[in-house]
């Protein structure tokens, strides 16, 4: 009598614990692939918001997107994006030395992965540091940054895409108080180590 009051309720507690675990495996681990993870390379173009002129310089741009696995599929495209850019050439003769690095990081969601287009939006904060001329020792300075940005990647072979964005930055009252709003188009590739499969 004791023993059946015993390995009855475990026996029914077996049976629960493997059907959960048969039925966890839904169909994420079939349909990801290696990892859920996007690296790219840009040459960005951006208007520094610098003085009367508002100069334009070129640079490059390292995205490095993590999408984040196992979310319900309306959440699907949520995922964390890496970003540093430096831009450091054709440089204006009237501002020598003058350069712009940031490293951001933040949410980004993208819509139809699989599809051929894949729109997306960002929201990212981090670190600038601006070099700029001066008649002072006075010419550098680094400051909180924040950056909301959108664009798309189309896929053109393979796991390997171009993509297109604009970003708009926020270099809070870096000069008394008015803030510096560089901003600007980048234009890149980028490789997925692990595209959903179609």
């Amino acid at each position: 009598m004791q023993w059946k009051s015993i390995c009855v309720p475990l026996f029914i507690f077996m049976l629960i614990g493997a059907a959960s675990r048969a039925g966890a495996q839904v169909t994420y681990s079939a349909r990801e692939g290696k990892l859920p993870l996007r690296v790219g390379f840009g040459i960005a173009d951006f208007s520094d918001d610098w003085g009367t002129r508002h100069p334009r310089q070129v640079g490059l741009t390292l995205w490095i997107d993590w999408r984040l696995p196992h979310m319900p599929r309306t959440l699907s495209g949520l995922g964390l994006e890496f970003e540093g850019r430096d831009v450091n050439y054709a440089t204006p003769d009237y501002l020598p030395g003058h350069r712009m690095t940031t490293g951001l990081a933040g949410p980004m969601y993208q819509w139809r992965r699989e599809h051929r287009i894949r729109p997306y939006v960002k929201y990212l904060l981090g670190i600038g540091n601006i070099d700029f001329p001066n008649g002072t020792n006075y010419q550098q300075d680094t400051r909180a940054i924040f950056a909301p940005a959108g664009g798309a990647d189309i896929r053109l072979v393979g796991r390997l895409s171009a993509r297109g964005e604009y970003e708009y930055q926020m270099w809070h009252a870096i000069f008394g108080p008015n803030d510096l709003t560089p901003q600007g188009f980048t234009f890149g590739v980028v490789y997925d180590l692990g595209r959903l499969q179609q």
